[in-house]
């Protein structure tokens, strides 16, 4: 306070004489402003900590601290103006947050879907409430204050939230984040006027006056005293414990000096004696060390002997873990093997599939084959009995060729001869009409001999396209013999395959068989079974429980009465009824 009378001194010394008063007046309301608001939320805190639980609306320092702020928010307002009157509220100020932080939106909307507050003051504490709630207040403030200018449209020059005051007192409101408060909304008549019991008829400037601060503050600082005289009292106690407590101690100190006196001369005492009983020691300990000398020769001609059947045991031990590594090899051999055979037995599978495939497909080809012999057959015969019927015809053209050609010849001869009769008789007209006739006769001819060479030029194209049909159908022939040949060496090899992977699977089995006896059986434990596997008739002390010396399962007798020679064992052992089929099986497969 005094430093904010101070800062006002000499801003009114700078300042006109006439403008002073006010501006006095309104930095001595900021700072009491600031003050009180110092006071309730100091007040506000302590309380609530004390209390040690949320906040309603009823607590009056909570009450106290609204009312506070209301006023510091109210400092400075300007007055709009409007069509019912004048208007003074600081809901305006706070309803710009919505817009400057949008996590302030849920308050806004909260607060104007509330249908009992009618007036810009009620949902100014509504929104005050909510923010407090939030632990926002703080931050939603700050943001107000860091823009100015905006709010230099609600508030005057010299409002306390528009100076250095605001700022402090939004410092101050940080420390209610650790305030938990639950404040119904539903109930409250917000838009009526509060009344605190701090507050007096006077009204805001009573609260404002410095005098009523001075004595807040006398009362807290004998609050303060009070509590420092209790502390005083407290260590006052304390103290005199402590004197009580440090004269026990010194009491104890002494009976434990007495006690330390007595404690040395036992000592002496012990000393004496273990002088004496070290001497009695030493002279037992050169007894002992003749009779450990004597003994020890002893000892060393044992552990000679003992060293040498070590020797031997290490050798031995060498030897079992050669053969036991030999072993292990032989095993990774037959699983080696295994796994080899497993591949080659795979791919003879996927080759012996590739070869039915290739066989279906021979098959096929086979039978087209045989359908296109049999049609060539078919064109053969027609086209040899075309042949055959051409040939015919050509032997008759060429025997009616012939015939014509006599003809002619006889034509050629008697027309010279009928020229001759001609020469020597012009007048006859008989004869020019028997020589127009023989010429139109042999002009016909002449067409027919045309023809009948052009039916024996296709005849020999003919003959010729049959030479190559049966050219054809030999390479036919040879393509089919071919494909024979090669469909009985694939069934051949497929017999072959077949052979090799019945083979093949014959000593899977055997590998399997020594690989189990290499491995050992799994073993079942008496305790594990209380039923036969095979009859599942429960085991008591007349049906008694047999290993299966192949399977290593638990069995009755009457199931596990057969005998057989296995790999792992030399002579012929216990084995169950499945067993014994199998193996017999296996024996006779392999036999085969």
């Amino acid at each position: 306070a005094l430093a904010a009378r101070r800062h006002a001194t000499q801003t009114l010394s700078k300042m006109a004489p006439g403008a002073a008063p006010a501006r006095y007046h309104a930095m001595e309301e900021r700072a009491n402003l600031m003050n009180m608001m110092k006071l309730s939320i100091k007040i506000l805190i302590q309380s609530a900590l004390s209390l040690g639980r949320t906040l309603d609306s009823d607590f009056p320092p909570l009450q106290q601290f609204f009312v506070v702020l209301e006023h510091c928010l109210k400092h400075g307002l300007k007055v709009k103006k409007t069509f019912i009157g004048q208007n003074k509220s600081f809901f305006g100020p706070l309803e710009l947050v919505e817009k400057l932080c949008p996590e302030a939106s849920d308050i806004a909307t909260s607060v104007k879907n509330l249908p009992e507050l009618k007036t810009a003051v009620g949902r100014g504490r509504a929104w005050l409430y909510l923010a407090l709630m939030q632990k926002k207040l703080a931050d939603y403030l700050k943001v107000l204050l860091d823009h100015k200018h905006l709010l230099s449209e609600f508030y005057e020059p010299d409002a306390l939230m528009m100076e250095e005051e605001g700022a402090v007192i939004v410092g101050l409101l940080v420390g209610l984040n650790v305030i938990d408060a639950n404040l119904c909304l539903k109930g409250e008549d917000l838009d009526s006027q509060v009344k605190i019991k701090f507050l007096l008829n006077g009204g805001i400037t009573a609260v404002l006056d410095q005098k009523h601060y001075v004595e807040e503050l006398n009362r807290h600082l004998s609050c303060t005293v009070a509590d420092l005289q209790n502390k005083i009292d407290c260590l006052e106690k304390t103290n005199s414990k402590l004197q009580e407590e440090l004269a026990a101690a010194t009491d104890r100190i002494g009976s434990l000096q007495e006690e330390q006196q007595q404690l040395k001369q036992q000592n002496e005492l012990i000393r004496e004696r273990s002088e004496k009983s070290v001497e009695v020691t030493k002279e037992d300990t050169k007894v002992e060390l003749d009779t450990y000398k004597q003994s020890r020769q002893g000892l060393d001609e044992m552990y000679s002997d003992i060293w040498k059947q070590l020797k031997e045991e290490k050798k031995n031990r060498l030897e079992l873990e050669k053969e036991l590594e030999l072993q292990i090899g032989m095993k990774t051999e037959m699983e080696i093997a295994m796994k080899l055979l497993e591949k080659d037995t795979h791919e003879k599978q996927d080759t012996l599939v590739a070869l039915r495939q290739q066989l279906e497909e021979v098959k096929a080809i086979n039978l087209q084959m045989f359908h296109k012999s049999q049609n060539a057959e078919c064109s053969l015969q027609q086209k040899t009995e075309a042949i055959s019927s051409f040939e015919g015809k050509t032997n008759e053209m060429m025997s009616s060729m012939k015939q014509m050609e006599e003809r002619l010849q006889h034509a050629e001869k008697a027309r010279q001869t009928a020229e001759e009769r001609c020469n020597k008789m012009k007048q006859d007209s008989t004869l020019e009409k028997e020589l127009k006739s023989e010429k139109e006769q042999r002009q016909t001819l002449q067409k027919e001999l045309h023809q009948e060479k052009d039916a024996t030029t296709l005849l020999k194209t003919e003959l010729q396209q049959m030479e190559g049909l049966k050219k054809e159908l030999r390479k036919l022939q040879d393509e089919k013999q071919q494909l024979e040949k090669v469909c009985e060496e694939q069934e051949q090899a497929l017999q072959e395959m077949g052979l090799h992977l019945s083979q093949s699977k014959l000593k899977m089995e055997d590998i399997k068989e020594v690989n189990k006896a290499l491995k050992g059986h799994t073993w079942l434990k008496d305790d594990e079974a209380t039923h036969c596997k095979q009859c599942e008739k429960e085991f008591s002390i007349s049906r008694r429980k047999h290993h299966c010396r192949n399977c290593g399962d638990i069995f009755c007798n009457t199931c596990s009465s057969n005998e057989l020679a296995l790999p792992s064992y030399p002579k012929p052992v216990r084995v169950c009824d499945t067993c014994h089929t199998l193996l017999l099986q296996r024996c006779s497969s392999n036999s085969s």
